[in-house]
């Protein structure tokens, strides 16, 4: 019996002898990738890149919470001569205050509890807090002007990672894996690590997730312990050579299925099953680091051995950028300081600085920072008052979307400056702002894609990364 559906390019070609249907099925049945028998999937471009690309890979160190800029990177003195004075009306204007601030009887300016330094030749100020990243600031490109609408933390960790505040768009990884394909065939596009044990801001799986994008494109999460991804193995009793024929057997029928129903989802699902297969020795070996050298782990620091870590996970993403997986994606919670920020915030930078300092140098020594962006920041600021009484010895900042600093290296990117700029309070942009949108435009270039050429089309629109506006931040690139 016919599908009731209108006759269209798309059902013309699934019903010829050689549909899309058909033709899929005969690249699933022909290829053996890495000893695998007829079944295993091959990954195909779904675009050329657009121009001549500077990155392959992209590592984002995303910092949830909202790092203090004001405490790590935007140095300002004037906090320390005003330091518990009123912010001044005309700095605020009437932008938005969050519930937990608006209300306060006084805005009290707070000057950083810590000491900064200027390093490297090009100058770059850094608080005391970030000694190992200090030392690698002439590789680094500091944006200290960007700025988000969003002013609460899903809405504005969504957007960073989807161009939307709403939730339900395609992520930045799953956007790349459409557009760009694969480079291997044995890894998921587009992995994902989150810190274990650090508290903070909930993660939802949605942040990489593939949205209305099919399904092979989301990102895969790796955690900690004997199963670096979760149903991977074999249960018991099932030898690999029982999976394979499953596997195959599993794959004409849902090609009989979609003769019938003309879902691609299909095809996606046979793509993930033989995905999986190939990852049951692919994932042990990239994720097994006995083969590290020693100097290796102390680049990375004392955590680096300890699976689950910030450390561990720099290190697991520098072997996965190796076998060129397409994004890698490692969020690291627990930046959310509202109160109590000199006690808190050291041990963040303890757990962080190093390992972001020694990713950097270790792909610089391998010849694949070139090649690579690495972008760090949060998904929004922390504000130059104080939220709540400001004390002699303590101090928290609210969420600040209008200015915050992130840094991005590698990959095409100019290193040694510092783009952009802030008021004396550290409130408002006052010097090339670069938008959530402009940091996407910016890395999807890097990578080849004309972003406003990155579609989707679903619900009858045109969808894109940056949805309808973001311009391409050219100060930056090398």
């Amino acid at each position: 019996m016919d599908h009731p559906l209108t006759t269209n390019r798309r059902v013309f070609l699934s019903r010829t002898s050689a549909g899309l249907g058909t033709m899929a099925l005969a690249q699933l049945l022909s290829g053996d990738t890495h000893g695998a028998s007829a079944g295993a999937t091959k990954h195909h471009q779904l675009a050329e890149p657009h121009f001549a690309p500077r990155a392959k890979r992209v590592i984002y160190l995303f910092q949830s919470g909202g790092p203090s800029q004001i405490d790590l990177f935007d140095h300002k003195p004037l906090l320390a001569a005003q330091h518990g004075q009123e912010l001044p009306p005309e700095v605020r204007g009437n932008q938005r205050l969050t519930t937990m601030s608006a209300n306060q009887p006084r805005l009290s300016l707070a000057h950083s509890f810590f000491k900064f330094s200027r390093h490297g030749q090009s100058g770059a100020t850094v608080s005391e807090l970030l000694p190992h990243t200090a030392k690698v600031v002439d590789d680094l490109c500091f944006i200290r002007s960007v700025h988000t609408e969003a002013i609460n933390h899903d809405p504005a960790i969504t957007f960073f990672q989807t161009g939307s505040q709403i939730a339900g768009r395609p992520s930045i990884g799953a956007w790349l894996s459409y557009g760009l394909g694969t480079a291997n065939e044995n890894l998921p596009n587009f992995c994902v690590m989150i810190t274990k044990g650090q508290g903070g801001q909930p993660l939802y799986s949605r942040l990489w997730g593939n949205g209305f994008l099919p399904s092979t494109h989301q990102g895969v999460q790796f955690r900690s312990g004997r199963d670096p991804v979760l149903f991977l193995s074999n249960p018991k009793g099932m030898p690999p050579n029982v999976r394979r024929a499953m596997l195959d057997k599993l794959a004409q029928l849902h090609t009989l299925e979609y003769k019938r129903e003309l879902d691609p989802e299909i095809h996606a699902r046979i793509e993930q099953y033989e995905m999986a297969y190939r990852m049951q020795t692919s994932i042990p070996e990239v994720a097994d680091v006995s083969d590290e050298p020693e100097h290796i782990f102390d680049l990375y620091g004392p955590d680096a051995k300890t699976p689950g870590t910030f450390a561990a996970n720099c290190l697991l993403a520098r072997r996965l950028a190796e076998r060129n997986v397409r994004f890698i994606q490692l969020y690291h919670q627990g930046w959310d300081h509202h109160g109590s920020l000199p006690r808190v915030i050291p041990s963040l930078c303890k757990q962080t600085d190093q390992p972001c300092a020694a990713l950097i140098t270790d792909l610089k020594q391998r010849g694949m920072l070139d090649d690579t962006l690495v972008i760090w920041g949060g998904e929004f600021g922390r504000t130059s008052y104080c939220q709540g009484v400001l004390l002699n010895d303590n101090y928290g900042r609210d969420h600040h979307p209008r200015c915050f600093t992130m840094w991005m290296a590698g990959g095409g990117i100019k290193p040694g400056i510092q783009y952009g700029k802030t008021d004396e309070y550290g409130y408002n942009v006052v010097e090339n702002p670069v938008h959530v949108h402009d940091i996407q435009t910016t890395l999807l270039h890097l990578l080849g894609i004309d972003h406003k050429r990155l579609t989707y089309k679903y619900l009858g629109r045109e969808f894109r990364l940056t949805d309808i506006y973001g311009n391409l931040v050219p100060d930056i690139l090398a």
